[in-house]
């Protein structure tokens, strides 16, 4: 009867074990255990930024759940506090880095050849970088990314579809981004191409950007402006020149198109922070190597109208742009 007894406890224990998974591997990890800190340093608050930084964020969450968490942080538009910034997340030893505008992957980059850098809303990396090529493709080391350059011959057909009796274009940008002295020397080439008289206005930063502006407006029949990160976080400052002087601005993205812009042949920002987001989740996860990556872009490319300023400047725009959305 004890040796009964016995048995069958024996096999209930063996039952349990078997229950419970108990094969010898129950103190192993369960597959995608791993957890990952980002770290993300955007220049500056403003529209196209933040669809960025959203994009990247929704979609790495999305594929990787809680197993990854961020440490979000803005420069407020001071290249000198992204260098702060990033040398936070080296020091707390994050996983990788979102860099968000060009400044803040040129601190990420200076700040660390170890943490995987993704860029985002960077232009042209060679330039951004002084790298010996301007081709945005696989720049090896530890800094890929996302780039928001819609193609420039595309936004130069632009201008000319809206104002071709226009003779002269104003280049406005700031002096200090070598992505928008990239933009500016190649826009100017297609411009000049199609007739136009093209001359660059060129601002230090906010302090003269008003008065850059005002000589703009005096000597040119339309302006462009393109990705320029100081532009678009001081909008409001172009406009209270642009509109009463009835100088039209078309814009490089929908962000400064929406502050004082009438036209834009734009990217979609959340989107690029998509595929950023995309990317960093295969790279953390291992399934792909940073420095194998290659730069990625927004195909998708929309013909944007701004409707209050186009209004206030008697503008009619052709039926296959669409309506920026209000802010």
């Amino acid at each position: 009867m004890k040796k009964t007894l016995a048995l069958l406890l024996a096999l209930l224990m063996i039952l349990a074990l078997t229950a419970c998974g108990g094969s010898g591997n129950a103190e192993e990890p369960a597959a995608g255990s791993d957890t990952y800190t980002v770290g993300i340093c955007q220049l500056a608050p403003h529209p196209a930024l933040d669809q960025a930084t959203q994009g990247f964020k929704d979609a790495l969450t999305e594929a990787l759940g809680d197993a990854v968490t961020f440490d979000e942080q803005n420069a407020g538009g001071e290249a000198t506090n992204c260098t702060t910034i990033v040398d936070g997340f080296v020091a707390n030893h994050v996983d990788l880095i979102l860099a968000n505008a060009t400044p803040a992957v040129q601190a990420a980059a200076s700040a660390t050849a170890d943490i995987p850098i993704l860029g985002t809303a960077v232009t042209n990396y060679g330039v951004a970088l002084e790298l010996d090529t301007t081709e945005d493709k696989v720049l090896g080391g530890n800094v890929s990314g996302t780039s928001d350059l819609a193609p420039l011959d595309q936004q130069a057909a632009m201008i000319q579809e809206l104002f071709p009796d226009a003779q002269n274009v104003g280049l406005l940008y700031c002096s200090a981004e070598p992505n928008s002295v990239y933009q500016i020397e190649t826009i100017q080439g297609y411009l000049q191409e199609m007739g136009y008289t093209c001359t660059p206005y060129a601002f230090n930063d906010v302090n003269d950007l008003q008065a850059v502006t005002q000589t703009a407006c005096d000597n040119s029949d339309v302006i462009y402006i393109p990705t320029d990160n100081t532009a678009a976080n001081n909008t409001s400052t172009i406009a209270d020149v642009v509109l009463p002087a009835k100088v039209p601005v078309v814009a490089g993205e929908s962000g400064i198109c929406q502050g004082c812009g009438v036209a834009t042949l734009s990217i979609s920002y959340y989107e690029l922070g998509q595929i950023t987001g995309q990317m960093a989740a295969q790279i953390l996860t291992g399934a792909a190597k940073i420095e194998e990556t290659a730069v990625g872009f927004d195909t998708t490319l929309d013909k944007l109208y701004n409707a209050a300023n186009c209004e206030a400047l008697g503008i009619t725009v052709p039926e296959d742009y669409i309506p920026l959305e209000a802010e």
